[in-house]
């Protein structure tokens, strides 16, 4: 019914984990039997999104598996052959009643200030009394029949649980007029017929366990182990927000995230894990992860800290070699694509300068397209200007020219910024006029063509030796 955000990256993480640390099989079902709801191309983009993400699935829609099809409205003859064993033991019944006639019952009960319920009328509808109905062609559903006595289950993360959903609530549709199943019939029955061990879901669903558990009793089958999982709440306690659009993972992928700092952030606001420390990867979640280290409380998510989780996990990118061919690439196709219109010159989409600028830029960025912004902007388009216009800085533009150009001869070994910061005011030193600040703005313009943006020793460590003695003597000879 819709796209992957991070409450539903959460929980399929969780399922990941638990599954990878207990050399298990982690498994991708589409729920589309609401066919009202269903958005076209979502169940696709949900698996690619987890393949995004890092956490593919073993057994999907996509890749199969021994247990398919993995797509709940393709499975609905096995929903239908239940649906009968449930009739013929008496534990379901076929129920006649209109919309209009459901429809009064809800306005009356909340009229009376009550929660709505069916109140199980078709219920008591004898044998004879079914086949005339049905000899009449009235539209009809399946209900399953609520039984009281429900026996306490022990959840994964809560604990020993119950409710009486006799005492609250109608007996549950769970084959709709359409000919398919709700989801509690659906998911019995499928987790039943793919042998499922283990069901890590949302705490929304903590309440339906009791009826699910009837259910595999009327059918007499052993349930999977349930655990439900806390909320994941904005930091104010609030629910994420759908409407914005902003917690889609397809949005954060746009805006340039890391699949890493996406898992890690939601992990470390949430439990369940030995230790919280920003910068882990999947390979430090699977053996740190104890479900019973899992909190019932909500997790409180802040994305405001975001960036800097993608800040660490971009410059551990950076470090690894494999990881930053990646990058580099990334990065010269940035480049193209937002200087298009401007002269780029190939060389500064060299790979060995690419890399160079990812490497003295690693714990600066939080994002790739912070390196073409327009702070970065000299780094990838070399400046057209004038030597008139850089005398109108300082006369002394030959020579400030020569002793940038020799320092840089003598500096062509590894550059830092402190370094040439103490190297260029002992330049300014041997000039006849021009004060410090005059030098630093003609070297800006000479180099960047720009009268802001990082200082003149970072522009030049940035830029390296060559590219540095490359503009001088162009801004000289112009």
């Amino acid at each position: 019914t819709g796209f992957l955000h991070l409450g539903g990256l959460r929980t399929a993480l969780y399922n990941y984990i638990f599954a990878k640390k207990h050399q298990g099989t982690f498994i991708l079902r589409v729920e589309d039997t609401d066919q009202n709801r269903v958005v076209p191309g979502a169940a696709e983009g949900i698996e690619d999104m987890l393949d995004w993400a890092g956490i593919p699935p073993d057994e999907s829609p996509r890749r199969g598996g021994s247990y398919g099809p993995y797509q709940q409205s393709q499975r609905l003859d096995l929903y239908r052959s239940a649906i009968d064993v449930l009739l013929g033991r008496g534990a379901a019944y076929r129920c006649f009643c209109t919309p209009q006639r459901l429809e009064l019952l809800k306005k009356e009960a909340l009229r009376n200030q009550q929660t709505p319920r069916y109140d199980n009328r078709c219920r008591h509808l004898t044998p004879t009394e079914v086949a005339e109905k049905l000899s009449q062609g009235l539209d009809w559903v399946v209900r399953f029949r609520l039984e009281k006595g429900v026996e306490p289950f022990q959840d994964l993360v809560y604990g020993w649980s119950k409710h009486e959903v006799a005492d609250v609530e109608g007996d549950p549709v769970i084959l709709k007029g359409d000919g398919f199943p709700t989801y509690h019939l659906a998911n019995v029955v499928d987790d039943h017929h793919m042998g499922i061990s283990h069901v890590l879901r949302g705490t929304e669903w903590l309440t339906s366990t009791s009826k699910h558990l009837l259910l595999y009793k009327a059918f007499g089958w052993d349930p999977p182990r349930f655990g439900h999982l806390p909320l994941l709440l904005n930091r104010d306690g609030g629910k994420l927000s759908k409407r914005q659009g902003d917690i889609f993972l397809e949005r954060f992928a746009q805006d340039g995230y890391l699949p890493e700092a996406l898992l890690d952030i939601i992990t470390n606001c949430g439990s369940g894990f030995t230790e919280k420390q920003m910068g882990r990867t999947l390979e430090d979640l699977i053996p740190q992860f104890e479900i019973g280290r899992i909190t019932t409380h909500s997790a409180l998510l802040d994305l405001e800290n975001l960036p800097e989780f993608n800040r660490i996990h971009l410059t551990r990118h950076i470090e690894n070699e494999g990881l930053r061919q990646k990058l580099i690439r990334e990065v010269q196709l940035l480049v193209e694509h937002i200087y298009e219109d401007q002269q780029v010159d190939q060389e500064v989409l060299e790979k060995d300068y690419v890399e160079r600028v990812l490497l003295l830029r690693k714990g600066h960025i939080s994002f790739l397209k912070n390196l073409v912004s327009s702070d970065y902007s000299y780094l990838w388009v070399r400046p057209s200007v004038s030597r008139e216009q850089l005398q109108t800085i300082s006369a002394e533009v030959d020579e400030i020219g020569k002793l940038v150009l020799g320092l840089m001869t003598r500096q062509a070994a590894v550059l830092t910024v402190e370094e040439l910061n103490k190297d260029l005011k002992s330049l300014q030193k041997q000039t006849k006029e021009t004060k410090y600040s005059s030098m630093m703005k003609l070297l800006r313009l000479a180099l960047s063509g720009q009268q802001h943006g990082p200082s003149v020793a970072e522009m030049m460590v940035t830029l390296g030796p060559k590219e540095v003695c490359g503009r001088i003597h162009k801004a000289l000879s112009s």
